[in-house]
């Protein structure tokens, strides 16, 4: 697991953490869970890829 660094999430108003794209890179996969910032462009709707 990533120890998060400065930039890798923020607060939502709601109170959860969401994270950022750049959190998600470091990573360096998808985990398919239709996050916000997802820069691999997964579609939890339709469970496929687009390009980004």
């Amino acid at each position: 697991m990533l120890t998060p660094q400065e930039g890798d999430y923020y607060i939502t108003p709601e109170g959860y953490r969401c994270f950022t794209e750049q959190y998600h890179l470091r990573r360096g996969y998808c985990c398919e869970s239709g996050c916000r910032h997802c820069p691999y462009g997964y579609d939890k709707k339709t469970n496929s890829y687009s390009k980004k």
